[in-house]
């Protein structure tokens, strides 16, 4: 039986740690579909479910903490039949679920308090089950055979769940309490508690690969330490305040949930991608979201360069889209990913990802001047820039262009991965390879990164050569994707040397690498902000008068604020830092009708005065790359730069979101000196100046 919701609560709750996240209903009760607690690709929980003698208690309110560590739900019930003793009425008994994620283990406090005048007896029921489906299952995969499940043992406080998996792994789950139930079965575990008037009772229970022994100090040190690690996590890097109530909230929520998704990973802090289907290494993703705060916190972008340089690929395989110097584009752990049902154990089918790391090795040098990362790093890069201009020079116009490997990896390869996100205008589906525009803007970007570093090291000889391509290459993007009838840049160029005459959002990307001529990339910006584009909430991903618009698609109309984030900083880098206000504006206030959490898209329709934004149904929340836009909105709007080797902040002509009037940002590393800066507006103007930290850090203001 169900209970109705409150109007102001959520029905999806998710926790994360490490490889491990949670998904449950407000209730905290999880009941197989997409929920469960799933740890490395696997779901070792799909069932657990608390209630009192069948019937499921009234749910009064349900939260996450401010810290994202801890959910907490709190229960009453409905009326009780007596039970060797007194009958309960309706809601006398307060019940509070607390649980969170540590170390790969689920600990969760069920607090029961008795608010009767009289006696009662408590039947509290926990149901629990692992089906140890791999993600991909859970996700609607099908799979022809699967492995087996031993029987359960039990013992007189814990039951063990297995599974032998084809793979030849035993995995194991065991739910362990803090007393003994008054009946323990495959399925479930009864507690028939006695209960004074206000007295109350704690039961504790782990959910782990091995026996535990709950309990009450158990429970406490293990909230100790994963809070201790969170707080870690959301302290790194600068801070930002002053922004009023509302904006300082969204960049604090942004914030705690880059540092939920973050791993501490032997290489460094890495964003997982996104809960429920992307918690996981995503190269592309990770790279993006440590572009986007790479001014506020570098160390996350070099947690990034480490991870993916390690994973690099060294081979050929058409079934994982590798090659000798790409770069992942995604990481699976489970029982598919193992056996090779499905090639994203490791896979590579990116065709963005290998670009976007040598560009933002290139920027994470400028703002840190960190030499030993780069000396690290700089076999990596090298063999990154060779795979990518043994595919240019293998293409007829020298661009970097994609094809699949084999049916089961991804039929397009850029952001935009759905099947049908590339097409051309009459709607028809283009034949491969294909040439993304905003992929040549990586190139070129990536080019000339490459150019900088290699002079900075003395390789004069490599510099001259990788600055001739980066010139190369974007004449050759003004002159094969410019479209004058369309005003625009072309989507992409087919197998066949076809333009995919689209207008869609791709070419705000290149505006972000600086690649446009100045008129093309004003007339670029003025499209992007006109009313087929801009929806009122941010960009879509596609113009509405194109073919396949759909705001209900995925990536066919729909809002991402990520895209809009660099849209929105590549108006920046062309002066049109109004523009940028304008679009920072517009996903503020989707934010604050989001729960100040952006999630990873929302539909596209036109803005209704009085209305909220459309949610896009099966959308990741948290999602890395959409709680980092704020930050790349934000620096876009300040016209923030820092050039480590200088020593230096640069400040060009910069503006404060609408509402926001005064802003401050804290600790802001420069070349292992702090400095805090003040932003304020001051009649029609944003003054921005030094307000203390380090005298050896100059700060340059343009107004």
């Amino acid at each position: 039986m169900l209970t109705t919701v409150p109007g102001n609560i959520q029905t999806s709750y998710s926790l994360k740690e490490g490889d491990s996240f949670l998904v449950c209903d407000a209730q905290g009760d999880i009941y197989g579909d997409s929920d469960g607690l799933f740890h490395e690709g696997t779901r070792t929980l799909s069932r657990l479910r608390l209630c009192l003698d069948g019937d499921q208690p009234t749910l009064l309110s349900a939260a996450i903490a401010q810290d994202k560590v801890v959910f907490t739900s709190h229960l009453t019930n409905r009326p009780l039949p007596p039970i060797g003793g007194n009958p309960a009425a309706q809601g006398v008994i307060h019940i509070e679920r607390s649980r969170f994620l540590w170390s790969g283990r689920l600990y969760e406090r069920v607090d029961c308090v008795n608010y009767a005048e009289n006696e009662v007896v408590l039947p509290l029921l926990i149901e629990f089950g692992a089906d140890f489906r791999d993600m991909f299952e859970v996700r609607g995969m099908q799979r022809a055979r699967r492995g087996d499940y031993p029987p359960v043992d039990l013992s007189t406080d814990a039951a063990t769940l297995r599974y032998l998996g084809l793979d030849g792994t035993l995995r194991s789950t065991v739910i362990s309490f803090s007393m003994s139930p008054s009946s323990l079965t495959e399925e479930k575990a009864r507690f028939d508690v006695r209960l004074l008037p206000h007295q109350g009772f704690e039961l504790y229970l782990e959910v782990g690969t091995e026996p535990s022994r709950p309990g009450r100090e158990r429970y406490r040190a293990a909230t100790i330490q994963a809070r201790g690690s969170m707080r870690a996590r959301r302290r790194s890097g600068g801070r930002l305040r002053g922004g009023g109530l509302l904006f300082d909230a969204w960049l604090e929520r942004s914030r705690t949930d880059i540092a939920l998704l973050a791993s501490e990973l032997p290489s460094g802090r890495y964003p997982y991608a996104g809960i429920p289907w992307f918690s996981t290494p995503f190269g592309r993703d990770a790279i993006i979201t440590a572009l986007q705060t790479l001014w506020i916190d570098p160390g996350l972008a070099r947690g990034v360069l480490k991870f993916l340089a390690e994973r690099q690929a060294q081979e050929t395989s058409a079934f994982r889209d590798s090659a000798p110097g790409k770069i992942m584009h995604e990481s699976r752990k489970g029982e598919m990913a193992a056996l090779g049902e499905i090639p994203f154990g490791l896979y590579y089918g990116g065709v963005d990802t290998t670009p976007l790391f040598v560009m933002l090795a290139g920027r994470y040098f400028r703002r840190t001047g960190d030499l030993a990362l780069l000396e690290m790093l700089w076999p990596a890069l090298r063999q990154a820039m060779e795979w990518i201009e043994r595919s240019c020079d293998a293409d007829a116009d020298g661009l970097l262009a994609y094809a699949r490997g084999e049916a089961s990896g991804l039929a397009n390869q850029g952001w935009k991965d759905s099947g049908d996100s590339i097409f051309h205008e009459d709607g028809s589906m283009p034949n491969g390879p294909i040439a993304l525009v905003e992929v040549q803007g990586y190139v070129f970007s990536a080019l000339e990164a490459m150019a900088s570093l290699a002079a900075m090291r003395g390789e004069e000889e490599a510099a001259i050569r990788w600055r001739i391509r980066a010139e190369r290459t974007r004449e050759t993007v003004e002159m094969r994707f410019w479209d004058e009838a369309l005003d625009f840049y072309a989507l992409a160029r087919d197998g066949e040397g076809r333009m995919c005459r689209v207008r869609a959002s791709n070419p705000g990307h290149l505006l972000y690498v600086g690649l446009p001529q100045l008129s093309r990339a004003q007339r670029v910006i003025a499209q992007l902000c006109s009313p087929p584009f801009d929806n009122g909430w941010g960009v879509r991903t596609l113009a509405s008068d194109q073919p396949r618009f759909n705001p209900m698609s995925y990536h066919n109309g729909s809002v991402w604020p990520h895209d809009v984030a660099l849209c929105a900083a590549g108006m920046a880098h062309y002066g049109a830092r109004r523009q940028s206000m304008h679009l920072l504006g517009e996903v503020f206030e989707a934010a604050t009708h989001f729960g100040m959490r952006l999630p990873e898209l929302f539909c596209g329709f036109p803005r209704v005065t009085g209305e909220p934004p459309i949610a896009y149904p099966v959308a990741c929340l948290p999602q890395a790359w959409s709680a980092g836009s704020v930050f790349m909105l934000l620096q876009a709007c300040l016209g923030l730069q820092v050039d480590a080797a200088r020593s230096e902040v640069i400040i060009d002509h910069p503006q404060l979101p609408y509402g926001v009037d005064r802003l401050r940002v804290e600790r802001l590393d420069v070349a292992g000196a702090r400095v805090d800066l003040m932003f304020e507006r001051v009649s029609d103007r944003v003054l921005a100046a030094h307000a203390g930290g380090s005298p050896e850090v100059r700060v340059t203001v343009r107004l």
